[in-house]
Parts: structure tokens; sequence; C-alpha cells
């Protein structure tokens, strides 16, 4: 198997490899599709490792950060 490390791969290599991950990767299916690729652009750009780009979405779900926190809600106060 040769390796997915932005260190040994080129940008036409890590956008097939995006491609075959995800399947369709012109988003034509359900609309699922452009939002996983913008998230993996750090990889083909050679900016993030794929390993990184995994961690930090599963750390997110993981969580259940869907957004910030709220302490309180300074309308009601008022």
């Amino acid at each position: 198997m040769k390796s997915i490390l932005i260190a040994d791969t080129t940008r036409e290599e890590r956008e097939q490899i995006v491609a075959e991950s995800i399947g369709n990767i012109d988003g034509l299916c359900d609309g699922c599709s452009p939002g996983l690729i913008e998230m993996y652009h750090a990889y083909i750009d050679g900016r993030k490792e794929l390993r990184e780009i995994n961690m930090e979405f599963n750390a997110r779900y993981t969580r259940g950060a869907m957004g910030p926190d709220r302490e309180k809600c300074d309308y009601l106060e008022q």
C-alpha cells in the first residue's frame, strides 16, 4: 500500500485519494458531498494530514460541540 502522507503524494494524488474515499466528489448525489470535500481541502492543499482532519472532526462529534455554549441569556435578565 502506498503512503498517503502529504510528503509522499502530489496534489493530484491527494485529490484522487479524497475522490476515491468519498465516492461522488462532484457532489451530484444528495448534496452532502460538498461539505465533506470542503473538510478535506486542507489535505489536498498539503496543509494538514488526513489523520489530523479526521481527529478534529471526531473530537467535535464526540464532545457534541455543535456551536458555542451559552451561559445565560442577557435578554431575559433585562
